[in-house]
């Protein structure tokens, strides 16, 4: 049986766990995605108005933020696969739900616990992965399952063009059997090694066994006096300091980031349509070349991270965002906005996630590894909140201009906090970067 340097798994496992965890995040984003493209639909067919609308968004990120935080948790206390799994199924009911909704409230309610359960993809797949692939290429493999993400904006364009016509119900319908599909796929995946590890050596520890203890130190290093706090406060505790430090950078890093991502992303149709002259036609196609293109640009981030590692990813990337950001603001001709645009979406998808997420994965303990996962991602929520509404406050009174200035720019240069970063040399064991 062959396998891979620097890990117990043969290559066949290794290979299966990557487009197992890539197809679950292509179908949260399908699901994600898929609200969007539905959303006119829905609206004119329950009779929504932009309140209700704007509303049912913030109670969607809402529910992703609690649910992110409670998966973390989760995580470090039944284990990784228990939890990639409820994810995954309950996401499918809540999907498949949406086809009965009959008011506001009800499509809340289904919407909120779908696209929740959905996001909470990210935080358990970076787990798992980081957890199980060889050290030597950890950043490049994951970088592969973060290309799940454009490749799910494909697949609901693709389904919602082809059956449409048939009514947003039957669409969500049609999206559970993919979410099923994979979720057989998922029965095969092997729970991590160090988390069974790691429940091992809180065995032996409340036993008293020390033999048994020493042993299994001698195979991961495990910091005993921290092994059973499995909290959010553990992450801030003074006993550990370079957990406490690096969870406070990553999440002003994330924070920052999340907030100016709304800006660049998810406000970019309606900015370039009202402010720069695009058609809407014309900005779905860009979206759609940029995303296409974009999955390349998550394996070149994933790739380059393992050559000179991961934060010098990071600081590139955000040094180059902000500059770029208010680049496009000064730039006139449809041809230029789409070349600087570009450069943009890479910057802010494919290079940083390709990076950042494997970065978040091998800066913590396993003994709090999920724990900080679902934080970081429950603080990403958090900045799209903030950078939504403070979107929303200025464009009415201060113009697309000025709120492009705040938004985008002013939040981008927070990512220059890149810098404060602990650098992570990659190809080391997870256990030799922090315990």
């Amino acid at each position: 049986m062959s396998v891979t340097e620097g890990s117990e798994l043969p290559n066949k496992y290794i290979t299966y766990l990557i487009m197992v965890a890539t197809a679950g995040w292509a179908l949260a984003s399908y699901d994600l995605n898929l609200l969007v493209l539905a959303l006119p639909q829905i609206s004119r067919d329950l009779h929504l108005s932009q309140t209700l609308v704007g509303l049912l968004g913030t109670i969607v990120y809402v529910a992703q933020f609690v649910l992110t935080i409670f998966v973390g948790s989760a995580m470090d206390r039944y284990g990784r696969k228990l939890v990639w799994m409820l994810c995954l199924a309950l996401a499918a009911l809540f999907t498949g739900l949406t086809y009965f909704v009959q008011n506001y409230w009800q499509l809340a309610l289904v919407r909120a616990l779908a696209s929740g359960l959905a996001f909470s993809e990210l935080a358990v797949s970076i787990t798992i992965v980081n957890e199980q692939v060889p050290a030597r290429w950890r950043g490049l493999l994951y970088s592969v399952v973060q290309g799940g993400w454009p490749l799910g904006v494909f697949l609901a364009a693709g389904v919602f063009l082809a059956f449409g016509h048939w009514g947003w119900r039957v669409v969500f319908l049609l999206g559970v059997l993919p979410i099923v599909a994979v979720m057989v796929g998922r029965l095969f995946i092997r729970e991590s090694e160090r988390f069974e590890h790691l429940q091992d050596v809180r065995t032996a520890h409340r036993a008293g066994d020390r033999p048994r203890l020493d042993a299994l130190l001698a195979q991961h290093d495990v910091d005993l006096n921290q092994i059973d706090r499995v909290s959010i406060g553990q992450l801030f505790s003074r006993d550990s300091p370079v957990v406490r430090r690096q969870v406070i950078m990553l999440t002003i890093v994330w924070l920052f980031y999340s907030s100016s991502f709304v800006a660049t992303n998810f406000y970019i149709t309606s900015w370039l349509t009202s402010y720069k002259g695009f058609t809407e036609a014309e900005t779905s196609v860009l979206l759609l070349v940029c995303g296409g293109i974009g999955f390349f640009f998550y394996i070149l981030g994933g790739w380059i991270g393992e050559v000179v590692g991961r934060r010098r990813v990071l600081i590139v990337t955000g040094v180059l965002t902000a500059p770029l950001n208010l680049a496009i603001l000064f730039t006139h001709g449809h041809v230029f906005i789409e070349i600087v645009y570009f450069f943009i979406y890479q910057a802010t998808n494919g290079t940083w996630s390709g990076a950042g997420y494997a970065y978040q994965g091998e800066s913590f303990p396993t003994r709090v590894r999920g724990t900080a996962i679902g934080f970081l991602g429950a603080m990403q929520v958090a900045g799209f909140v903030i950078g939504t509404a403070v979107w929303t406050s200025l464009i009415g009174t201060l113009g697309g201009s000025t709120t492009w200035l705040v938004v985008a720019v002013g939040g981008s240069v927070g990512l220059w906090c890149t810098l404060l970063l602990r650098d992570i040399p990659p190809g080391q064991d997870l256990e030799a970067i922090a315990t």
